[in-house]
């Protein structure tokens, strides 16, 4: 029993060390969003204002970052962030887009768990030093989602009232960036975010026959279902196989703290 807690106790005080050796890191990380779908242009990065500020805001992402570097060249990372993200075919390159003229915004709420790898030991104790990174992880999206409501009079009348249901999913982020610290705590780091996810609702140009829901119809169930169909196959646009990006280019201002991790050889 005694050998027991002696094991135990030389545990807990090498877990408590351990955790105490790592190096913290938090920061805030601020910049403009873009999304590659089947809406808007398809550009992957730099998304331009489209509309009117007032009424469709800007292409932003803002976020809070925790950073846990456990050697000088690899570190694991928390995002927490929120995206206001904008779509308008009058932007876009291809001529059918312009033509289609269909717009919208979306609200996306995501955290990303990446790991980071710098190519250069940034991470470690000096004054300063500047190192290119690459990162991947995985990422859960919250968004607002958009679901019809039917109303159905007659085979070619069918009246449509759209409502706001928020939706979820994940994603695959990646990216480049270039990390420079500065007086031993500080660090500016500047990055390319390239997040493809597993929705392609993202810019509300998918639907299935599930999201539609009938509030009132005069035909009998046969008919009615043929009328869902016919109005998801009208209503869907784009390539259902290609999923959405949420993407972003954004600037992080980070501070170290905690006592320097313990790095062994």
């Amino acid at each position: 029993m005694k050998k027991e807690l002696t094991y135990t106790f030389i545990a807990l005080f090498c877990f408590l060390g351990f955790a105490n050796a790592q190096r913290h890191e938090i920061g805030v990380q601020l910049g403009m969003s873009n999304l590659v779908g089947d809406i808007g242009r398809t550009n992957y990065v730099l998304q331009k204002p489209v509309g009117s500020v007032s009424d469709n805001g800007l292409p932003f992402y803002g976020g809070l970052l925790y950073r846990m570097n456990f050697n000088p060249y690899q570190t694991v990372r928390l995002n927490l962030g929120f995206s206001n993200i904008q779509f308008d075919d009058r932007y876009a390159k291809e001529n059918y887009r312009r033509m289609r003229q269909l717009r919208g915004t979306n609200s996306v709420f995501s955290a990303d768990l990446l790991f980071e790898y710098n190519f250069l030991p940034v991470n470690d104790e000096q004054i300063s030093m500047i190192s290119p990174y690459i990162f991947g992880g995985i990422s859960a999206l919250y968004m607002n989602g958009s679901k019809p409501e039917l109303t159905i009079n007659s085979a070619s009348d069918v009246l449509v009232n759209y409502r706001k249901e928020n939706t979820f999913t994940m994603g695959l982020p990646f990216g480049i960036g270039l990390k420079y610290k500065f007086n031993y705590n500080w660090a500016l780091s500047g990055e390319f975010t390239f997040r493809p996810t597993f929705s392609d609702k993202v810019d509300y140009s998918a639907m299935e026959e599930g999201d539609v829901r009938v509030l009132q119809t005069s035909l009998d169930e046969a008919q009615t279902a043929a009328v869902v169909q016919g109005f998801v196959q009208q209503r869907n646009v784009g390539n259902p196989n290609s999923k959405d990006w949420v993407n972003s280019a954004t600037l992080i201002l980070s501070y170290s703290f905690g006592r320097p991790p313990c790095y062994c050889k």
